[in-house]
């Protein structure tokens, strides 16, 4: 299986080292069985994060033929004090450090990622994964509507609105669509995109390595609707 974790500007460095690791140890442990890489829609270039400057390389281009697995971080910036708003709309102006999330999350439209990812989400050979905002990125191309998704808490009315259904967990599993909460939650992602793809022992000896424990139930459309508490 190969993954590749898309990269754009602004991207927050956690939702893409947290899962990149735990993809790439379950790699080592499975002798090669998962592959891992860190691309852009444009091709191989430095990426600035949203997270003072921070920067990766990407080593490739978004390939659809080559990818088993898409992943879509979100993006590190401003969140706002309640009731304040940005001064451009979203997908407008030049890229600039500690900008509003949904500022940097919306300039991904005018790239060429949105054509990509719609494309990823019409093949059925394709997973798409995402963490925190990544899953905004691909409900303000139009993409989520009528899917079950998680992003981070405070953007869950948002996802909400474009016709989503949001549903507060840590990791849902909505088919060929998984998506994770709030940062932390890539090692979550990370270790259940494993556990699916290759089994239990080997997301359980990536866990024993990182010493880290998933947390939560991974949410899928299965099984008795629960009454009202």
């Amino acid at each position: 299986m190969h993954i590749q974790v898309v990269l754009f500007d602004g991207f927050d460095p956690l939702d893409v080292i947290a899962p990149y690791e735990v993809l790439y140890a379950g790699g080592s442990a499975s002798d090669g069985a998962v592959t891992v890489e860190l691309v852009t829609a444009e091709g191989p270039r430095e990426v600035i994060s949203g997270t003072g400057g921070l920067t990766l390389r990407a080593a490739g281009a978004l390939d659809l033929v080559r990818a088993d697995m898409i992943l879509v971080p979100g993006a590190a910036g401003r969140v706002g004090e309640p009731g304040e708003v940005p001064d451009e709309e979203p997908g407008t102006g030049e890229w600039r450090q500690d900008e509003f999330i949904p500022v940097l999350l919306g300039r991904t439209l005018t790239t060429g990622l949105p054509a990509l990812l719609k494309q990823a989400m019409d093949d059925p050979d394709i997973t798409v994964a995402t963490v925190c905002g990544g899953s905004l990125v691909l409900a303000m191309a139009g993409l989520l509507e009528g899917r079950h998704a998680t992003t981070h808490h405070l953007g869950l009315d948002m996802l909400d609105a474009t016709g989503a259904h949001a549903i507060r967990a840590r990791v849902v599993d909505d088919g060929d669509l998984i998506t994770g909460a709030g940062v932390t939650s890539g090692l979550d992602l990370g270790l259940y995109l494993l556990e699916r793809a290759l089994g239990p022992r080997i997301a359980h000896a990536v866990e024993e390595l990182f010493a880290h424990e998933r947390r939560g139930t991974v949410w899928r459309a299965q099984g008795m609707a629960p009454a009202a508490l």
